[in-house]
């Protein structure tokens, strides 16, 4: 038996962001999705926009597996991991270990398919890690500005970091994210779906109420 998937479906129960007060927890696994989706757009746009050739399913892939050692070692707040260069490298091997313990899990004929899922990349595969870390962030700043939206001021300075760390990362990719698909972020169901009630009518719209 082995239990490397039934491990992975554990990322439902580790919560991120445990440091601050959240109007909505967020999973791992929520959030190795979206980073997955994020992942394989900036990937798309690479291609199609500024003449690359990186895959956007690989990359979705990388991005599916880039926070599974904290099925182990639980979501440590980001102010903690690096509180200090001697926590930061403690904490890394930590990670390594758990990567470790995760790849045991499964039949030796599949560790070498999953380990350089688990793994940081080598050079050859940079510029998807680049990506996969352009969109890890901007996953985290869309968590901000929800929270922000739903009245929650603890996301503040959160969001400001994270924006400015995106933008100073100088890649197109993000830059478009940031300009043509954050702003949707804010915006409620029916404003997404672009459904606007008449002056004095009822809005339309799964949110809105209706007859039974």
């Amino acid at each position: 038996m082995f239990s490397f998937f039934a491990m992975l479906s554990r990322m439902k129960y580790i919560n991120r962001w445990g440091l601050m007060r959240n109007t909505r927890p967020e999973s791992l696994s929520e959030h190795s999705f979206e980073t997955a989706v994020i992942a394989h757009a900036l990937a798309l746009l690479r291609c199609r926009r500024f003449g690359g050739s990186v895959s956007p399913e690989r990359a979705a892939t990388l991005a599916l597996f880039h926070d599974a050692p904290e099925i182990i070692t639980g979501d440590l707040p980001t102010p903690v991991k690096y509180f200090s260069p001697s926590i930061r490298g403690e904490y890394a091997r930590v990670e390594e270990a758990a990567k470790e313990k995760l790849l045991s899990m499964l039949p030796e004929d599949l560790r070498g398919e999953y380990a350089p899922l688990l793994a940081e990349g080598g050079p050859e595969e940079a510029e998807l890690h680049a990506l996969l870390k352009a969109a890890d962030k901007l996953s985290a700043l869309i968590k901000c500005l929800q929270e922000r939206r739903a009245g929650n001021l603890e996301f503040l300075q959160a969001e400001k970091t994270l924006r400015h760390s995106v933008e100073d990362m100088h890649l197109p990719e993000a830059d478009v994210f940031l300009q043509e698909f954050l702003p949707a972020f804010c915006l409620t169901l029916d404003e997404l779906e672009g459904e606007q009630s008449e002056e004095g009518g009822e809005r339309k719209g799964s949110g809105s109420p209706g007859k039974s």
